[in-house]
């Protein structure tokens, strides 16, 4: 069996005519075969220019076997060595390629991803969904979600405080501060301890990646799970975290990790240290989600995976068929392959129509937002509504 072709599906992911995170795009791929057989990825990284590098590594990559995954990862990887680091947009493009591959090779050998990648340690994966106010979380809780993410950049302590008093101590909360480059360690440790009170499953994000000493500082005087690695593009980016034992919780993103291979490698590297494994879903599409889940069926550290629970209307049209979820679990599925196929037809409907978050005119382009209200920010109770902080 030889690949013969690599083609790419571009689209628009959110509300149409939306910018900002509602202007994000999700990019599919096939990877074609003398065969047949063709097999079916999701990439991200920023998916507009990631288009245009899996255009270019496709060019080397015709005639290669599709089951020699390892071979073709080590040739992508060389391939791009000459434009510096492999970065987000470098691992976007060997994840789609690469997670195809997998969807082929199972498809081949009539066998599901999971039991390609070591065989399945559970039948179905935790989730987690995301709320920001009392209503929604009582709405998730009841359709059998027992773990919810918050936070965000406006007024986190408040929307914790409001769903724990609302859904209780049974339900699993996590709070996301998203790593914006103009909070400072100090504060980020302030919130940190803020939210002990809570009990939380992880602290997501609460600095920007780029500086693992303020990352480590902040594990260090906050008594809470750390999480990261959302944000990095391969094994190297996320060893330090985990060999240091700064984060307890690793969440390599599904779409740039830089392959199912890679997402396996830093989940063993997280066993040893005791980290446990929760990828990150929030910007992606079903495909890479049906991906992870077949990757944490087999993963001993594996914790809970994001979940995006109705999200945009596309999310159901553009897969087929669509993943079973029941209270709050996702079943893995026992087809050959992925089990799943994209619908282009539906695809072709949203084309893309841009992926960066325009600049607010009227705002100053710096470290700016936490320092005004900052006593606010930080968690005193007062009469304004989240809007008021942004």
């Amino acid at each position: 069996m030889k690949i013969t072709e690599i083609k790419t599906y571009l689209m628009h992911a959110g509300v149409p005519d939306s910018s900002g995170w509602k202007a994000r795009n999700w990019l599919f791929v096939k990877v074609f075969t003398d065969e047949g057989v063709y097999g079916v990825g999701e990439a991200s990284g920023w998916p507009r220019v990631v288009e245009t590098a899996i255009q270019d590594l496709a060019q080397i990559l015709v005639g290669d076997d599709p089951f020699e995954i390892e071979k073709i990862w080590q040739k992508m990887y060389l391939a791009m060595m000459g434009h510096g680091m492999t970065g987000i947009v470098g691992g976007g493009a060997m994840m789609g390629i690469e997670m195809a591959l997998w969807d082929i090779m199972g498809k081949a050998l009539n066998l599901p991803v999971y039991k390609l990648l070591g065989g399945r340690l559970r039948d179905r994966v935790r989730l987690y969904a995301h709320a920001h106010n009392a209503e929604t979380a009582l709405d998730l809780v009841e359709r059998g979600y027992g773990a919810l993410k918050t936070g965000g950049v406006t007024d986190p302590l408040g929307k914790v405080v409001e769903i724990r008093e609302a859904v209780g101590p049974d339900v699993d909360l996590m709070v996301d501060i998203h790593g914006p480059p103009w909070l400072t360690t100090k504060d980020a440790i302030a919130m940190g301890q803020a939210l002990e009170a809570f009990d939380l499953l992880f602290y997501e994000d609460p600095v920007a990646p780029e500086n693992v000493e303020a990352i480590a500082r902040v594990a260090h005087a906050v008594n809470l799970p750390i999480a990261a690695g959302e944000r990095h593009a391969n094994m190297w980016g996320v060893r330090e975290l985990i060999e240091r034992e700064i984060i307890d919780v690793v969440q390599p993103d599904t779409g740039r990790a830089a392959g199912l291979s890679q997402m396996k490698k830093m989940a063993a590297l997280a066993e040893m240290h005791y980290v446990t494994f929760a990828p990150h879903d929030g910007s992606l599409g079903p495909v890479a989600e049906m991906a992870a889940v077949h990757l944490c069926a087999t993963l001993p550290n594996f914790l809970i995976l994001e979940h995006r629970e109705d999200d945009v209307p596309q999310r159901y049209e553009v897969m087929e068929p669509q993943p079973t979820i029941v209270d709050g679990y996702m079943l893995v599925p026992d087809t050959p392959g992925l089990g799943i196929d994209i619908v282009e037809e539906a695809i072709a409907k949203y084309p893309s129509t841009g992926n960066v978050s325009p600049p607010n005119p009227n705002e100053e382009y710096v470290y700016f937002r936490a320092r005004e209200k900052r006593a606010s920010w930080l968690g005193a109770r007062v009469e304004e509504t989240p809007e008021d902080f942004s």
